[in-house]
């Protein structure tokens, strides 16, 4: 069956409004409550939820359709995706996030994660959906129903688990922290002063509708600024739901995902010696890492293919510019905090600044163009479209795609000059334009930015 309400990163949308109403956040508790029972999998689930004035709304309706199905609950409160995850490798069948990550509070989402503390199977998640969709007949009663426990000690263990990752502790470190008014507004700042670091600490102040408002890994200047600003020796942003950071350097540069993977795999005697990124990933990150002796695998955009490369290459790290970094030895999914004390565990190490970094390498001039088209299924194959992506391909690294999320098509372009990428977008563009009936929508240079 066709997918109606899991997406790529489950199901995301305006809170209070179709899909995330808390009729559907009911039934798919119900459903997933379900599903774990009939796989053999134990009957209690782990939830945790971001800032947002709907979480409580929503995660109540989700709780209460785990408890009607005989399904315990272990409610965390707010606290970070990857904090989820962890926990729910503790025993649990099921976890669940309530958080729509780095969008408006006004969203909100629901993303399920396995016992394994990974992504639901596509299998398993096809089969909660067609179980939301049937009859809830058999319900428990009496003592059979689930109950609903607050209990913050996995927290505790998780923050533990942090800490125990710097054996060389942080003393003499000065930390900005932007906290995106998000998940990670707490943890972030015990568990660097639990290493000893001083932490400058900032959009630490959630009142359910200022989650990601101009803060946060999506808006990386603010972190840049008050790095420089209070002279601090590096600064870290989070998303909303801390399962992703960006770090700027202590001249108020910015260190984005591609960077901060550079910075730990040179430090490191990979083994195998590769790196997982993107095809989004900047030639200038691929040639330092060749330079190093590491070579660059490049998955399609979207942690889910970044995992699966990780897995078949073995790879010691892998991700995306954006900051969504996952370190499989630690975990299967990206967390925010295991990058931050990752990078800060190398700086410590290295007894460098961290701006000395950011000049091992320079970028390649890379561009993002987001352009309309007349019809999204059809635009590859209008007459002169793919002779144009090839000759561009002669000048320039290029990757254009339809987005999966919006009715656009991405173009990537991306050379050793300004004037080759230049003239290599242009190339595609005005064939877009005359070809595919294409009009802009918005360009952004990816030069030294997030690559979103």
């Amino acid at each position: 069956m066709s997918r109606k309400f899991f997406g790529t990163d489950g199901v995301r949308g305006v809170a209070n409004f179709e899909p995330i109403t808390i009729e559907n956040a009911m039934r798919i508790g119900m459903a997933a409550g379900t599903v774990i029972k009939r796989n053999g999998l134990p009957a209690s689930a782990v939830i945790g939820r971001d800032t947002r004035l709907s979480g409580p709304m929503l995660g109540a309706a989700l709780a209460s359709g785990f408890c009607s199905v005989g399904v315990d609950v272990l409610s965390l409160s707010v606290v970070p995706t990857p904090t989820v995850a962890f926990c729910a490798r503790r025993g649990y069948g099921i976890g669940a996030v309530i958080s729509a990550s780095h969008n408006p509070a006004r969203d909100n989402g629901i993303k399920l994660l396995s016992h394994e503390g990974g992504k639901l199977p596509d299998a398993l998640e096809l089969e909660i959906e067609e179980a939301m969709f049937g009859e809830f007949e058999t319900r428990p009663t009496g003592g059979s129903v689930g109950t609903i426990f607050m209990d913050r000690a996995l927290v505790a263990d998780y923050l533990a688990f942090l800490v125990s990752l710097v054996p060389e502790r942080l003393e003499g470190m000065k930390v900005c922290v932007d906290a995106a008014n998000g998940a990670a507004f707490q943890l972030a700042v015990t568990v660097l002063e639990e290493l000893g670091a001083e932490v400058s600490l900032h959009f630490a102040g959630p009142d359910g509708m200022n989650i990601n408002d101009h803060c946060g890994a999506t808006h990386p200047s603010e972190v840049q600024r008050l790095t420089l600003s209070e002279g601090c020796d590096v600064g870290v942003a989070f998303d909303g739901d801390a399962d992703r950071a960006v770090f700027s350097d202590d001249k108020g540069r910015l260190i984005n995902g591609d960077r901060t993977m550079a910075i730990w795999g040179a430090h490191w005697n990979l083994d195998p010696p590769v790196v997982v990124g993107t095809v989004m990933s900047n030639s200038g990150f691929e040639h330092y890492l060749g330079s190093k002796g590491i070579s660059l695998d490049r998955a399609k955009v979207g942690d889910k293919y970044v995992s699966e490369r990780i897995s078949s290459t073995g790879a010691k790290v892998g991700g995306e510019q954006s900051g969504h970094i996952i370190f499989p030895q630690h975990g299967p999914t990206g967390d925010g905090l295991v990058t931050m004390l990752e990078l800060l565990r190398v700086l410590k190490r290295e007894n460098r600044p961290s701006s000395s970094f950011f000049d091992d390498f320079s970028n390649w001039p890379q561009v993002l163009v987001n352009m309309r088209v007349a019809d999204r299924a059809t635009w590859a194959e209008q007459p002169g479209v793919e002779d144009a992506i090839a000759e561009a391909g002669a000048r320039a690294r290029v990757n254009v795609r339809a987005s999966g999320t919006q009715p656009i098509v991405r173009v990537m372009v991306e050379a050793e000059s300004e004037e080759d990428r230049d003239k290599a977008k242009d190339l595609i563009v005005k064939t877009l334009t005359d070809r595919a009936g294409g009009s802009i929508y918005g360009t952004v240079d990816l030069t030294n930015s997030l690559g979103e």
